[in-house]
């Protein structure tokens, strides 16, 4: 079964009586009975695919204005092969719709008297009764929240909007195959309208999935947005580098607070403003606001494009500031200032022989300048080679 289904059937076991009878009966027979005159006769016929609908209308009638009421089924060949249910009223049909406010002096009306929907509990009863002959509700599961009923006549439709205006629901009219709509596409609205039809199994299952949605939607937001500053800090950043090496390399000179904006720029080249706020405390003890940040920031900018207009044929020399930084490091670990100490035993083969008083230093790579026992040892090498 459908949602609107469901709800149909839900509204179809609840009790009406009395003022509230009428009220339903008045919607359902404006939107789907019709009056019938043959032989001097005259029978009321109300028809639908619903059976839960048929079994309440059939109650309703036989408990207030006690008549016989027949039920016709009728059997379709299409594909959907869904019964339809006829009930026939052949006796006191006009005495029904005078009472219900349908029939008058000046004939058959569109719309019932105020008198019908004048308290709230009867408003309610003709909303309860508009939606099981020709109302819907789309699936809380699917992606766009619809409500909508169909009524035969544009007073009707008039008179729809104005009761849920009443409760608090907005709803517009559309014309739809000669067929007036009335319909409202705001979620909580839509809930409102289940509290109002009393569907209340309904409306918990409609409220757990469109919290549902609107978590998982909520968290896709917050994520879209986290990815998109993200970007935009990323952006910055790589430009506010791009002003600070024009600065740098120009040679300008800048007071002491745009100096510790530019280390810490540097030091942290993926930072956000907040996060350079920190930093600069942590490295300088200076306290700077978020808007401070960005005031300093605007000015290394300006400084940079006053620059790059007044010299237009500037070049920017490639930098790179983490290999200059590795650089940095792989200087402090070696200390070229130490004298070069070397353990002839182990460092090399015992076979050489130093006798000649020649250091490695004035060789130059002449293997012959090391001495006729290195030269004679060659020689044996390429005779064994041959």
């Amino acid at each position: 079964m459908s949602f609107s289904s469901d709800i149909k059937q839900e509204i179809s076991q609840l009790e009406f009586t009395e003022g509230k009878a009428r009220a339903l009966l008045s919607a359902l027979f404006l939107s789907r009975a019709s009056l019938n005159w043959s032989n001097g006769r005259t029978w009321l016929s109300f028809q639908t695919q619903n059976a839960s609908i048929a079994k309440l209308v059939f109650r309703v009638l036989k408990n207030e204005y006690d008549v016989d009421v027949q039920i016709a089924t009728i059997k379709r060949m299409n594909l959907k092969k869904n019964n339809t249910y006829r009930l026939i009223v052949q006796s006191k049909a006009n005495d029904i719709l005078e009472d219900l406010g349908i029939l008058r002096q000046g004939g058959l009306y569109n719309t019932p008297p105020y008198t019908i929907v004048r308290s709230e509990k009867n408003a309610r009863a003709f909303m309860q009764g508009l939606f099981l002959a020709s109302g819907s509700i789309n699936s809380p599961k699917t992606t766009n929240y619809h409500m909508e009923l169909n009524v035969p006549s544009q007073d009707l439709a008039i008179m729809a909007v104005k009761i849920l205006d009443r409760f608090y629901i907005p709803a517009k009219i559309t014309l739809r195959k000669q067929q007036y709509i009335v319909y409202t596409k705001a979620g909580d609205k839509i809930a409102d309208f289940l509290r109002l039809l009393g569907a209340n199994q309904s409306l918990f299952l409609f409220e757990d999935a469109r919290i549902q949605r609107d978590f998982y939607n909520q968290l896709t937001r917050l994520d879209n947005c986290e990815v998109a500053n993200e970007m935009k800090t990323q952006k910055a950043a790589k430009d506010q580098l791009y002003w600070i090496a024009v600065i740098e390399q120009s040679h300008q000179k800048v007071s002491d607070k745009i100096a510790h904006v530019m280390a810490a720029r540097k030091k942290n080249p993926e930072a956000s403003n907040v996060e350079l706020c920190d930093e600069i405390y942590l490295m300088y003890g200076e306290t700077i606001t978020k808007s401070g940040m960005k005031h300093r920031m605007t000015k290394i900018k300006e400084l940079a494009q006053t620059f790059l207009e007044a010299n237009p044929d500037f070049v920017l020399e490639p930098t790179n500031v983490a290999l200059q930084q590795e650089a940095n490091d792989i200087q402090e670990d070696v200390d070229l200032d130490g004298e070069l100490e070397l353990d002839l035993e182990s460092d090399f083969d015992s076979s050489i022989s130093f006798t000649d008083g020649i250091s490695l230093s004035q060789t130059n790579g002449n293997p012959d300048l090391l001495g006729p026992s290195f030269a004679s040892e060659r020689e044996k090498d390429e005779k064994n080679s041959q």
